[in-house]
């Protein structure tokens, strides 16, 4: 079984081949493959890979499958006795991608 672990977004995820996930939105089109060159850690199964910071000629590719905005959100924000009050709303983009090859 082999894994890595990347980092997108600010956020680190561990991805196997063959997993869909959601990443922050990536500025590239639907249907187009992708490629995540900070990779933290590398697992080939029998010896595992870290980086400092990152692991040298790793780089795991995917197919961005969609780009959406995620469920909206209530932000409220009142000041008790004052009067004052403001409610807004927010849809969080992101990009589905399918992992389909780890390069170690």
């Amino acid at each position: 079984m082999s894994y890595a672990i990347i980092e997108t977004g600010g956020k680190q995820y561990k991805v196997e081949v063959g997993d869909l996930l959601y990443v922050e939105k990536l500025g590239i089109d639907e249907n187009s493959d992708c490629r995540f060159d900070k990779i933290v850690a590398v697992s080939t199964g029998d010896a595992l890979k870290t980086g400092n910071p990152y692991v040298e000629g790793a780089a795991v590719k995917a197919k961005l499958i969609k780009n959406g905005k995620a469920k909206k959100i209530t932000v409220f924000t009142y000041r008790p006795k004052k009067g004052s009050k403001r409610k807004q709303g927010h849809r969080q983009p992101y990009s589905k991608v399918e992992i389909t090859e780890i390069q170690a």
